[in-house]
């Protein structure tokens, strides 16, 4: 299990191996020599140590992805974290609030709680954060995420643009519109 994470992904259930494999790849591609990648011991959840900013990271798959035409097909979510504690409620919020800080004051926010393995309910999460942010709260169209990321006893915190998290499984049904549209166009005009 990786304690020290700065990325999370999600996979399907029976295959974190490949996951793991999928992801170790992706990074090299995007310059890491050395990542790390395992399982979180969590089925359907992955985490990687890389030495890249990890907003950069998810950035560059998925440059990987869209641009150079690289396949992913075992993830299916990455999301950059840039801070992983063990899962205390007190200190999650501490440290939401001190990444908040980059929102500004006219900029809006959203509370995104993922949880895993946890006695905490999301709203036991939220509201404490919410609280303490003065920054106005928009659930559609947030500029910033503040995304908690708990994973039994590991959390991660980030706060992030929206565009700063990958669905890969959007992306690919993305990509594969463009290619039948393109296609169609191919077709016309021959």
């Amino acid at each position: 299990m990786l304690r020290e994470f700065n990325i999370l992904a999600t996979c399907d259930r029976v295959n974190e191996g490949g996951a793991c494999s999928e992801l170790w790849m992706l990074l090299r591609a995007v310059g890491d020599e050395r990542p790390v990648v395992d399982r979180m011991g969590i089925w359907g959840i992955i985490g990687a140590r890389t030495v890249l900013d990890p907003v950069v990271a998810v950035a560059g798959i998925e440059e990987q992805l869209r641009v150079r035409g690289k396949r992913a097909s075992a993830i299916f979510r990455v999301m950059p974290i840039q801070r992983a504690i063990h899962t205390d409620l007190n200190e999650i919020v501490s440290i939401a609030i001190e990444l908040s800080s980059i929102i500004g004051a006219d900029e809006s926010y959203r509370v995104t709680v993922e949880k895993r393995k946890t006695p905490f309910s999301q709203m036991e999460v939220i509201d404490p954060i919410a609280e303490k942010i003065t920054q106005r709260v928009d659930l559609d169209n947030p500029d910033w995420l503040v995304l908690i990321e708990i994973v039994g006893k590991f959390t991660g915190i980030s706060v992030v643009k929206p565009v700063s998290l990958l669905n890969i499984q959007k992306l690919n049904y993305e990509l594969a519109a463009q290619a039948k549209k393109s296609a169609s166009l191919n077709k016309q005009t021959s």
